[in-house]
């Protein structure tokens, strides 16, 4: 009689022996195909912007420059905007001396405070006349505050709105006709999670963030029947320093290759927020009444302990 092994069937020792061997064969198997789908993934969305003319406002700031590397490294005809003009002409080196001009183009750079409403039109005109249409519109400039809201002034409040709101609203308008005439274009609003939840000593500025979320969410619908695409990408706070460690925050690099995969993929609306934050988006949405027991019982602790202190 042929023994058990003749049959192909394995001992319990043996088999112990195989599953540990084959256990990081898979998972070395499925990393690699996950890091093949990313890479892959990752080189269609910068062929996307290939030749494509994209605007990003307050390309100067930290968001602002990593946006401005990866789409400038994709092959897309910049047009960066900026309050000055020496940040812009630095920046302006600092993607020339990293990318092959062979397959890149020099950035155009133009000169736009967004919070001046009145010299947004003629500035829009500016950048359309750079390359004669704009293909992606990316609203980037934005302007923080943080304080109690009877320590915050109406002119403030005002100020954060033009900034925040009525700025990008308005170049928007302003680059619309020509996305329009020629039925394509795209419009991303970088916006905040503050734009879903209101977070307490930040009222003007949430403020603004759900006004931006309201006008564009109607766009997006508006837009539609002209094979307009417009995506808001919604991060938690973004840290100032590319190398400082996170927290609830994310990195401007991170945020930066999210707009990019997400106007690749045309997106509508994007969340960037680790767990705790996501879940309070979601409490906020389902469950208002505990929301909003959460956040009063967090500010009597702030004030206990700064009593206590």
């Amino acid at each position: 009689m042929l023994p058990l092994r003749s049959y192909g069937l394995l001992f319990p020792a043996e088999m112990g022996i195989f599953a540990v061997l084959a256990l990081p064969l898979l998972l070395f198997g499925i990393s690699g195909v996950i890091y093949i789908y990313q890479s892959v993934r990752w080189l269609l969305s910068k062929s996307a912007v290939q030749n494509k003319v994209v605007v990003i406002t307050d390309a100067i700031s930290g968001l602002g420059k990593e946006c401005s590397r990866v789409f400038h490294t994709g092959g897309a005809r910049l047009v960066l905007c900026g309050r000055t003009w020496e940040k812009l002409e630095a920046l302006y080196d600092a993607l020339i001396n990293v990318a092959d001009p062979s397959v890149t183009y020099a950035p155009k750079l133009i000169l736009l405070d967004i919070t001046d409403i009145n010299c947004i039109r003629d500035v829009a005109k500016e950048i359309l006349n750079c390359y004669g249409c704009v293909d992606i519109l990316i609203n980037n400039a934005s302007m923080k505050v943080k304080g109690a809201v009877q320590s915050i002034s109406l002119e403030l409040d005002k100020k954060i709105m033009d900034a925040n709101y009525f700025g990008p609203i308005t170049l928007t308008k302003a680059i619309l006709p020509n996305m329009i005439s020629r039925r394509t274009g795209q419009i991303v609003l970088i916006n905040s999670i503050q734009g879903k939840i209101g977070i307490p000593f930040r009222a003007a500025y949430a403020a603004s963030k759900h006004a931006a979320v309201g006008f564009f969410d109607c766009l997006r619908a508006e837009m539609e029947e002209y094979d307009i695409s417009v995506s808001t990408v919604n991060p938690t706070f973004i840290l100032a320093e590319v190398h400082a460690a996170v927290a609830y925050g994310v990195h401007p690099v991170e945020v930066a290759e999210e707009v990019l995969r997400t106007v690749s993929s045309k997106k509508q609306e994007v969340l960037m927020a680790n767990p705790i934050p996501r879940a309070a988006v979601y409490i906020r949405t389902f469950f208002p009444e505990l929301f909003f027991a959460i956040v009063a019982s967090g500010i009597r602790e702030k004030q206990k302990t700064e009593e206590e202190n």
